[in-house]
């Protein structure tokens, strides 16, 4: 690590904790810099904000008022679900103080070769697979992976040498509070449209996304998706070299399928048929994976151990269990609608479709066509119930059952569906009215469903 950047010995507000603030507090202290912590939560059972007061930190809890920021501050470091129009934020971009995210700092201090994976959807996957086949490439000691997955960057940049590589995922929570950052190769897995009600627009979303590649230069590598036109464009926008992947158009040069068969750059790496994980939406995110991987030259064998091996990300259609002729799978992450399709897209068996949750006020009439003869019973739940039927009953789905809450669900699902059905909780809607995190409501969806086969057997 870096014993200096840009970002030391100055004078910070770190605004909201959880995992990042914590980490990025820690990480600017060591660094020398003057740092104050405001969490909006109190006191009171906020183990992050207690262990910084112990540690001599200054902590400011239960407020986030406006009046906690002045002109002597150099930099706000905002928590990336924080709001723009919140007024803390609002106050410091007034007094031209800079906002910034995590990733920019970590980014800052790190010595490590940064791979920096962002998209809509299949971020977690891309850079799962990343990382596991970079463990094999003769170019790095150590590989690592980092930010929107859930492990702070501030934290992984502190062991990462020189010799490593740190692959991060990026949301574009964080990618908007980014300044300087400079990956040395860039993923767009995707783009479609969602975080409208915290960015806006979708021009607003797509250039938060792009600040991915904003700093990268002719010697950097750019992975873009190049499924779509619009996709295609946005790559025109950046100056490091592209690497296309496909899984529906043969290239010249970059990853793409061709006859079940999978190519890079001309040569045959894998079939399809290998990938462990289902559903065609893998197959991109493997052929982005493959990108990265050959360009820092892993072996094809050790690229095909891996995706013949790897079985999926937790909460990302992981498959949970099997019983009572009945497969489930656990697809939490699946806080939007497109995420929704990609996992319905996955199965070719009948679905018992569990889904439902925050109401961000956007309807669902976009999975009409997925629902149509491919799910054959919908269990519902949440702010969002009322809309997910109406949608279900243009698709024609002849059972459906509104029940209160996720344990509810899980055994009426089971009770509503048919042998051989695949049962998949993939909720098209962020988990906030039930839960804290998705990754919560995904773990009480699989302690439910252990409950409830030890009740069946």
């Amino acid at each position: 690590m870096k014993t200096e950047s840009n970002y030391s010995n100055k004078k910070f507000l770190v605004l909201g904790l959880a995992k990042s603030g914590f980490a990025v507090a820690k990480l600017l202290k060591k660094m020398g810099s003057d740092v104050t912590v405001v969490d909006s939560n109190p006191l009171e059972g906020n183990t992050e904000a207690q262990a910084l007061m112990d540690a001599g930190f200054k902590v400011i809890t239960g407020s986030n008022d406006a009046s906690l920021i002045d002109e002597s501050f150099d930099y706000l470091v905002k928590n990336p679900g924080i709001v723009y129009s919140n007024d803390l934020v609002q106050r410091a971009e007034k007094l031209k103080i800079p906002v910034i995210t995590e990733p920019e700092i970590a980014y800052s201090f790190s010595d490590a070769t940064m791979v920096a994976v962002t998209g809509t959807n299949g971020k977690t996957t891309v850079t799962t697979l990343i990382q596991l086949m970079l463990k094999h490439s003769p170019k790095f000691k150590n590989s690592y992976y980092a930010g929107n997955i859930g492990i702070p960057i501030s934290d992984v940049i502190q062991k990462a040498t020189k010799d490593d590589v740190v692959v991060t995922e990026l949301s574009s929570f964080q990618l908007q509070g980014t300044i300087d950052l400079h990956p040395r190769v860039a993923v767009l897995n995707n783009i479609y449209s969602t975080h409208l009600d915290f960015h806006k627009t979708r021009e607003n979303y797509i250039k938060a996304k792009m600040h991915i590649t904003k700093n990268q230069t002719k010697n950097d590598y750019f992975v873009v998706n190049w499924n779509t036109e619009e996709w295609r464009g946005l790559a025109q926008q950046s100056q490091a070299q592209i690497l296309p992947f496909s899984d529906n158009q043969e290239l010249d040069h970059g990853s793409y399928v061709k006859d079940d068969k999978i190519y890079c750059n001309g040569e045959r790496i894998m079939d399809v048929n290998e990938i462990q994980i289902p559903g065609e939406h893998n197959v991109q995110n493997a052929l982005a994976a493959i990108s990265v991987a050959k360009l820092y030259n892993v072996k094809n064998e050790d690229i095909i151990e891996v995706l013949s091996s790897f079985k999926g990300v937790k909460h990302r259609i992981q498959y949970v269990d099997t019983f009572g002729g009945h497969k489930f799978y656990n697809d939490s992450k699946a806080t939007n609608v497109e995420a929704t399709i990609v996992a319905l897209s996955a199965f070719k068996d009948p679905i018992t479709l569990i889904a439902g949750g925050l109401d961000r006020g956007n309807g669902f009439d976009e999975l009409i066509p997925s629902l149509k003869g491919k799910v054959s019973n919908l269990v519902v739940y949440g702010q969002t119930a009322n809309k997910v039927i109406e949608s279900a009953e243009k698709a024609d789905v002849s059972n459906i059952v509104k029940v209160n809450n996720l344990q509810e669900a899980v055994p009426e699902a089971y009770k509503q569906s048919n042998d051989g059905d695949v049962i998949l909780l993939s909720p098209a809607a962020a988990s906030w009215d039930q839960f804290h995190t998705f990754e919560e409501r995904g773990d009480l969806f699989i302690q439910t469903v252990e409950t409830l086969k030890g009740e069946v057997k």
